[in-house]
């Protein structure tokens, strides 16, 4: 074949793979076989080896994996990825229409029904059409970036597909990765022949191929994609969700197509069976269906709650259950000194995954089911996720079975518990109690508190029982010699760890509320009341009147804030919090002010002063705008140690490169 030969065959080869993956992914229609796409990738593959120099970024060669990452780095959501609120009755879903009709001051609304993928859930982001970015759900704030591990999947499109003209400028699309059972079945089966351990289910086995470092092993692993949403969109609108589907479906993304539109809730719950009754017939697993309103401007106007968008329900299927025997019962102390019981029980296999626990919720829960050492119960897992027991199968009693108390004192402490009227948990009320201030010092120095590098939950274990700290306020007098007589505690990690606590003295007003442990106070409420009150002393002076103003917040917020506000021994924490040196960032700034309004910048490499977050953090709160992926639209490029390839293509573009010190000038230099 003649050189000219060759330049005219590979664009058609590539022009036909990318064909055929649109008919077999999006359109579920292919019109050749699996050996004969086989060949086609095989003469590609062929003709670009002989021929390197004419290889493209969006060829389907391109998608074997790229060499191995030393860790994933973190990515910040635009439009957080929320979790959904679950329903497991058919009165729970009336009771969802009505809130959305009541709130809507609707008669009727038109809902849209898809099938729940058990599966991980990610996010896309298409620039002028070439995918720059993908990452993981993570906390629904801040994931982890696959964005090489993505690109493996046939069914994800590198480009999309309309004509120039119509592709959007920007587009952020949410969707879940996969395994196919049959896909599932025969990796298993080939891990077994080489005498590898078998995944205990699909979804497991997405996730873990997902999460590999090396991209290249992530190729090997037969992974599909659903797209059933949207974060971000700049280039066209859509009415409805339906409308939304069409469009990214048009776009060559892929939709499942057991979607179903323009639903009254009857028709809802008539669909809801029918899948349930298809359930195993489909090749991918499902747990449920998820059900949302329609029209995007009444999701817009229902809005969200703290953990999930008012708009949509999930819908779940029936657990799995089994049987398995209760072997002891032991009590847990949370942070907030709630105690919590436990059952240990013979392990045993519920939806593919091993339970070895369950909840027991409070001991009102506890005396309703009698539950007792020794018991056999049938177990699920609520909603496919928490384990729980059911109920005791009476007629397996011997006679032998223990019943259980709670405990009078508490299990760590030693000290009296109450139970407070109207509550149905116990609790230490001891706050010098070691499991509290366990408890207490983690949250605070959780990636969405403190972010505090390196502080793990064994170390902040053995800080309080050497005695080193008793609250969150004696992490910031920790010296590196306090640190370097710890177990596994060496000179350059205690060094880092100090520097990791220094850096993050500079924290939001949303991280610091959240990062307080205030009860009813999650990571979402913390956000509406900093960007209520903007300051710390403005939220403390509150009263519960302009408290209840706020939107979202309700009676028992305002009681647990204006009670933990209020009591002498938090207010002196916070003045120590302060005298430390830790400073609260302005939660707004006019953005023409800075030299970052405006700008898009990105991060790449390790930041040895702050961590990813905090430094994005800051860039957001200077007026300018984080991205995944370096592109011609990209202002910055701030390079820490051992920045990775974004590097090399900033300078291509001739993009300014800050190193660490010009972009701490930069931050100083605005008072970020």
């Amino acid at each position: 074949m003649s050189k000219n030969e060759v330049g005219d065959r590979i664009p058609e080869l590539r022009r036909q793979l990318n064909r055929h993956n649109y008919l077999y992914h999006v359109l579920d229609d292919p019109e050749i076989s699996d050996a004969e796409y086989d060949r086609l990738m095989a003469e590609l593959v062929s003709l670009e080896t002989e021929h390197p120099e004419w290889i493209t970024p969006d060829s389907p060669t391109q998608r074997v994996g790229a060499p191995p990452l030393e860790r994933f780095e973190t990515v910040s959501h635009n439009v957080p990825m929320l979790s959904i609120e679950n329903a497991f009755h058919e009165e729970e879903v009336f009771a969802f229409d009505e809130r959305v009709r009541k709130l809507l001051q609707a008669t009727q609304v038109s809902y849209i029904a898809e099938p729940k993928m058990d599966g991980v859930a990610v996010e896309l982001i298409y620039e002028n059409g070439a995918l720059v970015a993908a990452s993981t759900r993570g906390d629904g704030y801040t994931g982890e970036l696959v964005t090489e591990n993505v690109k493996t999947i046939r069914a994800v499109p590198l480009f999309l597909v309309p004509p120039s003209q119509e592709i959007p400028r920007y587009l952020e699309v949410r969707g879940e990765v996969f395994m196919r059972t049959r896909a599932f079945k025969t990796l298993n089966a080939k891990r077994l022949e080489r005498g590898e351990v078998p995944f205990a289910n699909p979804r497991n086995a997405a996730a873990g191929a997902l999460r590999q470092l090396d991209s290249r092993v992530t190729a090997l692993r037969p992974l599909d994609m659903f797209c059933y949403g949207v974060g971000l969109i700049n280039g066209f609108e859509a009415e409805s969700h339906g409308e939304l589907l069409d469009r990214i479906k048009y776009f060559g993304l892929p939709v499942n197509p057991d979607i179903k539109a323009n639903l009254r809730i009857d028709q809802v719950l008539h669909y809801y069976k029918e899948l349930l009754g298809r359930r195993h017939s489909f090749d991918y697993e499902m747990d449920g269906m998820v059900i949302k309103v329609d029209s995007r401007v009444m999701q817009k106007r229902l809005g969200d709650k703290s953990r999930s968008p008012r708009w949509v329900l999930a819908y779940k299927f029936p657990a799995v259950q089994e049987t398995t025997r209760v072997r002891h019962i032991d009590v847990q102390v949370g942070r907030t000194g709630a105690l919590t019981p436990v059952a240990h029980l013979d392990p045993v296999t519920v939806g593919g995954v091993t339970v070895a626990r369950a909840t027991l919720h409070n001991e009102d829960e506890i005396k309703k089911k009698d539950v007792r050492v020794g018991d056999t119960v049938l177990i699920r897992r609520a909603g496919d996720v928490i384990p729980e027991i059911v109920k005791v199968i009476p007629t397996r009693r011997t006679g032998n079975e223990i019943s259980f108390r709670m405990p009078e004192m508490c299990p760590v402490c030693g000290s009296k518990v109450v139970r407070l009227e109207g509550e149905a948990v116990r609790r230490c009320v001891n706050l010098e109690c070691p499991a509290q201030m366990k408890g207490r010092i983690r949250h605070f120095a959780a990636k969405g508190a403190f972010d505090i590098d390196g502080l793990g939950d064994k170390l902040v274990g053995q800080l309080v029982e050497e005695g080193l700290i008793r609250s969150y306020v004696d992490l910031f007098t920790l010296k590196k010699e306090d640190l370097i007589r710890l177990e596994r505690m060496g000179e350059t990690s205690a060094r880092n760890l100090v520097h990791a606590i220094e850096t993050s003295k500079r924290i939001s007003l949303a991280r610091l509320i959240y990062a307080l442990g205030i009860r009813h106070v999650g990571e979402h409420m913390a956000r509406v009341l900093a960007a209520r009150f903007q300051t710390l002393d403005a939220m403390i002076s509150a009263t519960r009147e302009e408290l209840l103003e706020v939107n979202e917040v309700g009676p028992q917020v305002a009681e647990s804030l204006q009670a933990f506000l209020t009591m002498p021994e938090n207010q002196e924490n916070l003045d120590e919090l302060f005298a430390a040196g830790v400073t609260v960032m302005a939660e707004e700034k006019e953005a023409e002010e800075t030299l970052f309004a405006g700008k898009t910048i990105v991060l790449t490499g390790g930041l040895g002063g702050m961590t990813r977050a905090g430094a994005k953090e800051r860039i957001e709160a200077a007026g300018g705008r984080v991205s995944s992926a370096v592109s011609g639209q990209t202002d910055f490029v701030v390079a820490g140690d051992n920045p990775g390839s974004k590097l090399n293509k900033a300078k291509a573009l001739g993009i300014q490169i800050l190193d660490e010190a010009a972009f701490r000038q930069m931050l100083e230099e605005e008072g970020i």
